[in-house]
């Protein structure tokens, strides 16, 4: 479907990430629509919390990624809207399960959903949402789609299980950080991007160099939402700023300020981190400015961008390619 939209950035060089989404509106409607249908229940709680969490915002980002990397090669199918609406879900239901690992009482500027209907409903609709996703994902009658999927599920359980090592854990390393967010986040990017090469049939090296853009744009996506932690605001971010701190979790910002900070404030962080320390938050804030802990993680997201926008050098020049490429730079320039 071709489209007549032209992605500029403007004086200030800032990236518009509507003008990106706008090249696939007519596809994340058709997608939007499918997990409306694919929601549908004659059980009234899934219908409930099922349309009061998907219809609660979010960028669709993960879907988009596979809508755009599919217009990219040149293709899209049937198939493609079906895994674009799987990728959604599995997301979603991520969410519900880390909001009540977390006791998290904000999504997207909005009560959670363990908030709304308790611990149990939104463990058991999470689940369902995983079933819902393998069920679809079945009718592609594709088997390389059901590995691809069944082993990114296994890897984000596992950096789940490795983020909860983690909590309240000030010894763990920048290594340990970055294994979680690989599994835990970065993955569900990488089989988004990777399926739109599977479902046309597009070559191995083809596959593997988008395989590539989603894993490095899903780290530097995950990096900045751990600077913004401790640079922007409630609003914008749309959770509380120190959630991360209250649950006792060693972000990268943390990891870095203990290391460069004296002894003295290297104590009131691994004190916090231990403690799940929230009323800590103004004095690490100071501590993590001081410190460039900020400026290190932005930096290091900024090297997995450009990693990102490398690997799509396997593919021709396009309107899709640049939004790719421009989405790349916008995972690091946002602020929110």
């Amino acid at each position: 479907m071709a489209s007549n939209s032209k992605i500029t950035t403007n004086t200030q060089h800032s990236i518009d990430f509507n003008l990106i989404k706008n090249l696939t509106t007519a596809e994340a409607k058709a997608v939007d629509q499918l997990i409306i249908d694919e929601l549908s229940s004659d059980v009234v709680l899934i219908n409930q919390m099922g349309h009061y969490i998907v219809g609660n915002g979010g960028k669709r980002l993960r879907p988009m990624l596979l809508l755009l990397a599919a217009k990219a090669l040149g293709n899209i199918n049937n198939n493609h809207l079906i895994l674009a609406a799987v990728i959604e879900f599995i997301h979603t239901a991520t969410l519900l399960h880390d909001d009540v690992v977390d006791e998290s009482d904000l999504r997207r500027g909005k009560e959670s959903a363990n908030v709304v209907w308790g611990n149990a409903a939104s463990v058991l609709v999470g689940d369902y949402l995983y079933s819902r996703a393998f069920e679809m994902m079945v009718r592609t009658g594709n088997m390389r789609v059901m590995d691809i999927l069944s082993k990114t599920t296994t890897a984000i359980a596992e950096g789940e299980v490795l983020q909860l090592l983690n909590c309240n854990n000030p010894e763990t390393t920048e290594t340990k950080y970055l294994e979680v967010i690989a599994r835990k986040t970065a993955i569900l990017f990488s089989a988004a991007t990777r399926l739109s090469a599977v479902m046309v049939d597009a070559s191995s090296e083809t596959e593997e160099s988008l395989a590539s853009y989603g894993q490095h744009l899903g780290i530097a996506f995950q990096l900045i939402d751990d600077a913004l932690d401790y640079k922007s605001n409630s609003e914008d971010m749309g959770k509380n700023l120190g959630d991360d701190l209250a649950e006792g979790k060693p972000t990268l910002p943390l990891i870095y300020a203990i290391q460069k900070g004296n002894e003295e404030e290297a104590k009131i962080i691994i004190d916090a981190i231990k403690n799940g320390n929230r009323d800590a938050f103004n004095d690490i804030y100071a501590i993590v400015q001081k410190t460039q802990a900020i400026t290190y993680t932005e930096q290091l997201a900024e090297e997995e961008a450009e990693k990102a926008i490398n690997a799509l050098s396997v593919l021709a020049d396009s309107e899709y390619k640049e939004a790719l490429t421009l989405l790349a730079k916008f995972s690091v320039q946002r602020s929110f």
